[in-house]
């Protein structure tokens, strides 16, 4: 072998060793996203459980608002079946798009049903509970999509980065959403 021909196997193994680290990376920052969502699934679910028994006890403290009570039910349909598209696909622009609507019709749901309430003392002691259940659930779900924002940014900025962006390019990486 001429040495130039050593030199262009040795700059062809390169290049593939390159592609198959720049390849294995974009899968480890995808799997991170896949298991930062986890996270947000596990306090989203929590937090579903809390909206539906505090929505119930609005209803029965209230009585007199079941289009609000069926509205905030809805959103938080709505909400299960957009976590249910990102459970399949946590790195999916278009599911996490879905999430962000969904948490939008639910908090417009939720301030719509709570102008509802009754006066503060009229409150029961199992309506304040769930409120203070719910702004911690709502805080941890926050975190939690925040952990899942920054490993979605990570794997985003990976994809834009040259070279690395010819090996997403050919292998069809795209894009990942936030919530």
């Amino acid at each position: 072998m001429t040495p130039t021909q050593i030199a262009a196997l040795v700059g062809c193994a390169v290049l593939v060793f390159w592609a198959v680290g720049a390849y294995n990376r974009l899968i480890g920052l995808r799997e991170d996203i896949a298991k930062a969502f986890l996270a947000v699934d596990a306090q989203a679910q929590h937090r579903h459980a809390l909206l539906l028994q505090w929505a119930g006890a609005i209803q029965a403290a209230v009585g007199q608002a079941p289009a609000l009570y069926e509205a905030a039910l809805e959103a938080c349909s709505a909400l299960q079946s957009a976590r249910e598209g990102l459970r399949e696909r946590p790195s999916a622009l278009s599911a996490t798009s879905h999430w962000r609507l969904a948490e939008q019709a639910l908090a417009v749901a939720r301030q719509h049903l709570q102008a509802e309430w009754p006066a503060p003392q009229q409150h029961g002691l199992e309506i304040t509970a769930l409120v203070d259940q719910l702004s911690v659930a709502d805080s941890t779900l926050a975190y939690a999509g925040s952990q899942f924002n920054a490993a979605t940014e990570a794997y985003n900025q990976a994809i834009h980065q040259f070279p690395t962006r010819l090996v997403a390019a050919a292998f069809g990486f795209q894009v990942a959403g936030t919530l």
